[in-house]
C-alpha cells in the first residue's frame, strides 16, 4: 500500500475497528494509482466494495480527514447491508440521531458533532463501543 495512504488510513482504521461491528477487508488495486491518486478497496462481508484514495503530497491531516469521510461512506453502506443502523460513527451527544463528521481543523483531523460543531475526538481516538 502506498505509504502516504497507509499513514493517513491508520487512525481511521483504529476507529473503525473499535467502533464498527461490520468486518472489513482492504485490498490494493492492481495499480497503486487511479488518476494520480493512491488508493485501496474496502470490502464488506457481502462482497461489495468501495474505493478510498488520497492525493499523494497533500497535507497529511487533510488526507486523514478525507479518508475518514470516505471510510464513513463505506461503513454506512456496510451497516445498512447487514441490517444494522446505518450510522457510523455515532455521535455520543445525540445517540441514534446522526453520525459524526470528519474535518481537518487547527492542524488536526478530528470527529465533530454536526449539530453543535463540538469536537468529539481526534480521528483514531474514538472510544471503543461497549
Amino acid at each position: 500500500m502506498h505509504e502516504e495512504l497507509a499513514a493517513a488510513l491508520e487512525p481511521v482504521l483504529r476507529d473503525l475497528r473499535t467502533t464498527c461491528v461490520v468486518p472489513f477487508e482492504i485490498r490494493e488495486p492492481s495499480g497503486l494509482y487511479w488518476d494520480g491518486l493512491a488508493g485501496a478497496m474496502f470490502y464488506g462481508p457481502d462482497g461489495s466494495g468501495q474505493g478510498v484514495s488520497v492525493t499523494p503530497g497533500a497535507d497529511p491531516v487533510e488526507q486523514t480527514a478525507w479518508l475518514a469521510d470516505q471510510v464513513q461512506e463505506w461503513a454506512v453502506e456496510a451497516l445498512w447491508a447487514a441490517g444494522l443502523p446505518a450510522v457510523w460513527p455515532h455521535c455520543p451527544a445525540h445517540p441514534d440521531s446522526h453520525p459524526l463528521t470528519a474535518e481537518a481543523k487547527n492542524g488536526r483531523a478530528a470527529w465533530f458533532c454536526p449539530r453543535t460543531g463540538e469536537q468529539i475526538a481526534l480521528i483514531g481516538e474514538l472510544p471503543a463501543v461497549a
